[in-house]
């Protein structure tokens, strides 16, 4: 049988491999029919620029000293004459497209058979083109043609020109609802739009039940073949990533065909998130299974047992409704691609940034055993034997490992260190003892001729381009010359000390450009707040592409602090929005969420949209706490306790993070620090919980800690000149429209009732927020945010100018304030009486 199955398929497909229809034969036609529908087009196009100049040409086509005017010669020519004057008109460009479509569909070897309803369509809208115009343009006989005039005088001669219109628009009703499927009902709910009700708990069982009745399913066909009950594990559920509300509770069902419920077998399926519940009333129940691919199963007339009674809920078939129609949208669209709105945007080329070090670390071998020496001697006039030592050169520091004797104390190694730096003449000296995860003691000491850590040898290392981190900065290279990679998503915020002129602003504008480099406009936004207004100005360039700010606000990077109040508590009410849109979605955190939106699994309508990362960058924090104190302290306490999973993280760089610059609260949501050189000890135990940072070197040379392991880097340097051509490079680039906008903030001292007093200061929204409240008879904010487009602040704030005019009654608690105006007329009048009194 098989024998027979081969032979029949080698000769269903032998036609296929014949010398006429191979595939060599098919792609040469395929650009044969391309070519001529270009050149048809060339020729189309050019006769309507200089076709009448060709008439005479065309008499004597076997003259070559006559001249032409088309693009494609004479040939053109008579083409163009043939196929628009004698022709279909103006139509016969649909010709083209047919030719077009069909050389392609031979090149990329896609059966041409699927062009039939297209050449059908093209060919009745040919002919319906053409006698249009050659009844309603008939005085330019180029438009209709030949053809399209001549039958549209035959038509006339017979119908008349009523009945020829008739005909016509008959021709154009049939193209719009057989070729672009536009229906009665398509237009009468497009002019109507009416909203539509949630449906009852009623249509929903009698949609279920008709929908059982039509498909008509054997039960037999879900059931498990083990004559137990078995548990059906969805194979989604092996990946983590998904959520659990996702995949719906998997179905029991035993193998017997009296179709009894194993209460045993379903209990240890229920999970927090199932959609199931149980009913305690004693009463006849309709068990609905509900199955993943659409097919709805109904078991009616089974009495079960109270207790082991499961219904399952309509909220439940409202999310599989939901699912099954977000896997439709993927299939016809795919996953949402929040780049779509710049999607020729390029990243910066790493040529933009300057190598400083391209011999990379030359080992001094003198220096390494003239140092090693000096320790060994050092440690051995204190009758400190060592076994073992050896040297990892770094970019700017050395580590020597050393295995002291047995029977050595650390804490005697660890007392030498001033001694150390004495004997080895170094600027500073750092020892660890001992080194986390190995039974060694290390002494850090600087190099005579330290390298420079380019940002481009950061960049364009292997460990940067290949992370898979959410949000991946490259700060440096640590003493090993390992490229030192971070992800700030997992920080999630990072607090950056040390004192003047020791690298922090350069270690600021080397966790941008990171993200610069590895991040999509779409994916990422910045609020930058600089106080000294010289650090971050390079980055207004970028301001529609990365940037995000308020609205009404001309500079994207705040330099006043009196705006940082405002824009810090616009975080927080983002902050809040982000949590509520979670909520909504079911789900924990802002990767959960965005993956949850690209899978098209919520609906924008409902207020759901791509959330990008917002990443709140304070070059000197000091300098807002003294200027403006609590304002500022708590919004950023916030900000650092909850606003973690939706996606704001904070960078806050400061001289000193003292008691009275970063308090408790706020230090203890920075477990990831960054120290640059200090002036003494007890600033370094305050940035780091331990001593260290005050024997850095300075120049970039950094300690970063994420807990309890603190870990030394040369920060990578990137100069101004290389920031700026970044950013050039960026900002020549199409960009959005504007800004990323942040909520709406006003502080109180804007608002209540010193705006009410003055009419003069009353919001410009306020006459068509007083029209929207008589209109609507209801006075509250919330109506006022919806019409208005408005923050619950100003809405508010207008509620109250309102109020003080006398259009809204006095707040009543959980009721809507009354309206004391019954028509826009009266409303007008007062308004205008009020205006003629000022």
């Amino acid at each position: 049988m098989a024998k027979k199955t081969k032979s029949e398929s080698e000769q269903v497909s032998a036609p296929k491999t014949s010398k006429i229809f191979s595939r060599q034969n098919i792609v040469i036609a395929g650009f044969v029919l391309t070519l001529v529908s270009v050149a048809m087009l060339l020729a189309f196009i050019s006769f309507f620029i200089s076709g009448s100049q060709d008439q005479s040409a065309l008499d004597a086509f076997a003259d070559r000293s006559e001249p032409v005017s088309n693009w494609l010669g004479k040939t053109g020519a008579f083409i163009a004459e043939f196929f628009l004057h004698q022709g279909f008109g103006v139509a016969s460009f649909l010709l083209v497209r047919l030719l077009f479509l069909t050389g392609l569909y031979m090149i990329l070897d896609i059966p041409v058979v699927k062009l039939r309803g297209t050449w059908f369509w093209d060919l009745f809208a040919i002919l319906i083109v053409s006698v249009s115009l050659g009844f309603f343009a008939n005085f330019l006989p180029e438009l209709g043609g030949m053809v399209g005039y001549e039958l549209n005088d035959l038509l006339q001669d017979f119908a008349g020109k009523a009945g020829t219109a008739l005909i016509l628009v008959l021709g154009l009703i049939v193209y719009l609802i057989f070729k672009v499927k536009i229906s009665p009902d398509f237009v009468k709910t497009f002019f109507e739009k009416p909203e539509k009700a949630a449906p009852s708990e009623d249509d929903l069982k009698a949609a279920a039940a008709a929908q059982s009745a039509a498909t008509a399913y054997n039960l037999e066909e879900f059931a498990v073949e083990d004559t137990a009950a078995t548990t059906v594990a969805p194979a989604a559920a092996i990946d983590f990533s998904i959520e659990e509300e996702d995949i719906p509770e998997p179905v029991l069902i035993s193998k017997p065909s009296a179709f009894e419920i194993d209460k045993e077998a379903l209990k240890p399926t229920i999970g927090s998130a199932s959609e199931i519940q149980l009913k305690t009333e004693p009463q006849r129940q309709e068990i609905s299974l509900d199955v993943t691919n659409d097919e709805d199963i109904e078991i009616e007339g089974h009495h079960v047992d109270p207790e082991e009674a499961f219904v399952i809920e309509k909220v439940e078939e409202e999310i599989v409704v939901s699912e099954n129609l977000a896997d439709r949208l993927v299939a016809d669209f795919g996953l949402f691609d929040p780049t779509l709105d710049l999607s020729n945007y390029k990243f910066p080329s790493i040529d933009l940034l300057k190598d400083y070090a391209s011999g990379g670390i030359t080992i001094n071998q003198e220096e390494l055993e003239e140092n090693k020496n000096r320790i060994v001697e050092t440690l051995r006039n204190y009758k400190i034997e060592i076994a073992q030592i050896k040297a990892t050169v770094g970019p700017s520091v050395t580590l020597y490992e050393i295995v002291p004797e047995a029977g050595i104390r650390i804490s005697k190694i660890k007392s030498l260190e001033d001694d150390i730096a004495l004997s080895l003449s170094a600027l500073g000296i750092r020892i660890i003892a001992p080194i986390p995860g190995k039974g060694t003691i290390g002494i850090e000491v600087p190099n005579k001729n330290p390298t420079t850590v380019s940002m481009k040898s950061v960049i364009a290392s292997t460990k940067f381009q290949e992370a898979e981190m959410e949000l991946p900065i490259a700060l440096g290279k640590t003493i090993s010359n390992e490229t030192f990679v971070v992800d700030l998503a997992r920080m999630p915020h990072l607090l950056m000390a040390g004192a003047t002129g020791q690298g922090k602003s350069v270690g600021l504008n080397a966790v941008l450009t990171s993200l610069l480099y590895k991040k999509h406009p779409a994916e990422v936004k910045f609020v930058l707040v600089d106080p000294k207004k010289v650090e971050l100005t390079l980055f207004n360039k970028i301001e529609r592409h990365y940037l995000a700010k308020l609205p009404d606000t001309e500079d994207a990077i705040i330099t006043d602090n009196n705006k940082v109040i405002n824009t810090l508590n616009s975080l927080c009410v983002e902050m809040d929005n982000r949590y509520s849109l979670l909520k909504d979605a079911m789900v924990r955190n802002i990767k959960e969420y965005n993956e949850k939106f690209k899978q098209r699994k919520l609906n924008p309508e409902l207020g759901h949209r791509f959330l990008p990362y917002i990443i709140l960058v304070v070059d000197e924090f000091a300098d807002l706490i003294m200027t403006a104190g609590k304002e500022v302290e708590t919004p950023i306490a916030r900000l650092a306790q909850l606003a973690r999973a939706i996606g704001i993280h904070l960078i806050i760089a400061t001289q000193r993070p003292s008691v009275n610059v970063i308090t408790g609260i706020i230090k203890a949501n920075f477990p990831a620090r960054i120290a640059f050189r200090v002036t003494s000890k007890i600033d370094s135990r305050t940035i780091l919980d331990t001593q260290g940072a005050d024997q850095l070197i300075g120049r970039g040379d950094l300690l970063y800690s994420n807990g309890n392991d603190v870990i030394r880097v040369q920060c990578a340097f990137v100069d101004t000149p290389e920031v700026e051509r970044i950013t050039e490079y960026i900002g020549s680039q199409k960009a959005y429209p504007n800004a990323y906008l942040l909520p709406e903030y006003v502080g109180d001292e804007e608002s209540g009732i010193k705006l009410d007093i003055d009419v003069s200061e009353r919001d410009s929204m306020f006459r068509e927020a007083a029209e929207i409240i008589v209109t609507a008879q209801q006075g509250s904010a919330s109506l006022l945010q919806r019409k208005l487009k408005l923050g619950y602040n100003r809405a508010g704030r207008l509620i109250d100018q309102l109020e003080a005019a006398g259009i809204v009654g006095p707040f009543e608690g959980s009721k809507a304030r009354n309206v004391n105006f019954t028509d826009l007329a009266s409303l007008h009048q007062f308004l205008n009486n009020e205006e003629n009194n000022k």
